[in-house]
């Protein structure tokens, strides 16, 4: 019953990886056309500014969510230590949850400079669109994060249940 039920709690975390999938797909068409509406519209360098803003916003949501994904597990690790997990393991783990944690703040910080550069493109832009295509553009800012956002939530369901699975697939002869 146990694999059963987690074979469809998997099926059903794939067919929503491919909704998520069909939206970000919509989402870079969106991306695509507001590209050539920017790229129409603004200098050349204020044209250069949005497209590094736009690469850099995934870059930099995908890295804090990387850092973060991977902190929770060293944290998961932290707490199921105890009299039996040997020095050299519980240093290792310290060492990485420091290095992740300094890593993070990082990321944060990179995020902070990201959103004071988000509010010079949108004041660029502002310069250019209408109300309705400024509207769309942090539309598309705010699903393309969201999107983000879900697809790794997304694969560390897929990823976990996944693993449950093999091993419990294992441990029945």
């Amino acid at each position: 019953e146990l694999i059963s039920s987690l074979r469809s709690k998997l099926q059903t975390l794939w067919e929503e990886r491919e909704l998520i999938l069909s939206e970000a797909r919509q989402c870079a068409e969106r991306g695509e056309e507001l590209e050539a509406t920017v790229r129409d519209v603004c200098k050349p360098n204020e044209f250069e500014r949005y497209m590094m803003f736009i690469g850099d916003l995934e870059k930099v949501v995908s890295l804090l969510l990387c850092l973060s994904s991977r902190l929770a597990r060293v944290q998961n690790a932290m707490r199921r230590m105890d009299g039996n997990t040997d020095a050299e393991e519980k240093q290792s783990l310290n060492e990485r949850h420091k290095l992740l944690s300094r890593q993070r703040e990082d990321a944060k910080d990179l995020k902070e400079n990201l959103d004071r550069r988000e509010r010079v493109v949108s004041g660029i832009l502002a310069k250019y669109l209408t109300d309705q295509q400024l509207q769309d553009y942090r539309h598309f800012v705010e699903v393309k994060t969201s999107l983000l956002i879900e697809q790794k939530d997304l694969e560390e369901q897929i990823k976990f249940f996944e693993e449950q699975l093999k091993n419990l697939e294992k441990s029945i002869p």
